[in-house]
């Protein structure tokens, strides 16, 4: 696959970046984004929940509890990962994670690099990139 990137102008924009990223992604089930810190990680994972059908308040940032399953309109699970907290890959293993990875439903990923080694080849590396007008750039 090519590169490939979708500008975010701001907040007004999330929804159309969202599915025109869903529709890009295809049949990818795991999505690992890779950016610093406020760069909008969460936001973005809210508004892909939003245009699966989750209801917007369930989606947080599941950053104490590592992981977060949410269903979508259609009844499929969608789990929502925050690594952050993370200091050994190990850590990631207690929770289960490759039933997770395995289980064939999206897999949304934020600090990835904390568990890098047990990410699987077919992971879709997606990085948030702040622009200097504060808009966005994915791209992988």
């Amino acid at each position: 696959m090519s590169q490939r990137e979708i500008h975010i102008a701001g907040l007004a924009d999330l929804d159309r970046a969202a599915g025109e990223f869903l529709d890009a992604i295809g049949e990818a089930r795991l999505v690992a984004f890779y950016a610093p810190m406020g760069a909008g990680k969460t936001t973005f994972t809210t508004a892909l929940c939003r245009r699966l059908g989750v209801d917007e308040d369930a989606v947080s940032s599941p950053t104490f509890a590592i992981v977060n399953e949410y269903r979508t309109a259609a009844g499929e699970s969608v789990f929502h990962f925050d690594f952050y907290r993370i200091d050994n890959p190990a850590e990631a293993l207690d929770i289960g994670l490759y039933d997770y990875l395995d289980s064939g439903c999206l897999c949304l990923m934020e600090w990835p690099e904390n568990i890098e080694p047990l990410l699987p080849e077919e992971t879709l590396r997606v990085h948030i990139r702040v622009e200097p007008d504060g808009s966005r750039t994915l791209y992988w």
